[in-house]
């Protein structure tokens, strides 16, 4: 374990390297506009997925405008949806502090959220509004924290609003970690007071695993706590159908 786990983190450095030369490449013909952001951040997720050894399976079809709300069971989260979809999203302000990965997340059009502000909450949502119109959907975790996958939280409706007043449809997706070597899902989730670079390397060194990705149907909803109640909903019913479609 500590040797597979030692290869793929030099393998890891590599693609975050790469990545960073992406960028520049990109960069060197002008400012990148938002939806090249997104399209940047796919591309590097992807580059780093690989490095995990993770293999990314998705059904249904990714949307390409609105809102996309996930449950949240890890840092990987990230990668995997960012994978499926060009998409832009919301995160915590403490990201944005982290080496690496908070260039990276600003570089892909993260939008940061101080969860102590409600100023902070409304700058956000504003944020949001104003980027509907693009052909990029902006994608958050109204659960507010990761689990370990044994239930979907209820959902904080707040970023629902600016969807629900400008009737963009919401579209809900289903992150599931499927280990290929016996392991719970629970031993790939990050959370709690888990410390993040153990539970990296923990990562790193353990077996390839499949994240799977299941996409509902977008639906418009006229009310922000019907939308966070039907999504919610829609989440639990698509990880239940996985894995019951994995277990026959």
């Amino acid at each position: 374990m500590t040797l597979r786990a030692a290869r793929r983190a030099v393998t890891l450095c590599a693609a975050l390297f790469l990545c960073i030369v992406r960028y520049w490449m990109v960069r060197i013909h002008g400012p990148l506009t938002l939806p090249q952001r997104a399209l940047w951040l796919q591309t590097a997720s992807r580059l780093v997925l690989a490095s995990f050894g993770v293999r990314a399976r998705v059904t249904g079809q990714p949307p390409r405008l609105g809102i996309v709300v996930s449950n949240h069971l890890s840092y990987l989260d990230i990668l995997v949806l960012s994978s499926a979809m060009p998409c832009f999203f919301i995160s915590k302000a403490e990201i944005d502090r982290w080496p690496y990965f908070g260039w990276a997340a600003r570089t892909g059009g993260t939008l940061f959220l101080d969860r102590t502000s409600m100023s902070s909450a409304e700058k956000v949502a504003a944020a949001i509004a104003g980027r509907l119109p693009l052909p990029v959907p902006i994608l958050f975790f109204p659960e507010g924290t990761s689990t370990d996958g044994s239930s979907v939280l209820p959902f904080y409706t707040r970023f629902f609003e600016p969807a629900v007043r400008a009737g963009a449809p919401v579209t809900a997706a289903a992150v599931r970690y499927i280990p290929g070597d016996g392991r719970a899902e629970r031993d790939l989730c990050w959370f709690g007071d888990d410390p993040f670079l153990p539970h990296l390397w923990k990562t790193l060194g353990g077996g390839r695993f499949t994240a799977e990705v299941a996409l509902g149907e977008p639906h418009v909803y006229t009310h922000r706590r019907l939308a966070a109640t039907a999504t919610r909903a829609e989440i639990v019913n698509l990880r239940a159908g996985g894995a019951a479609a994995q277990s026959s």
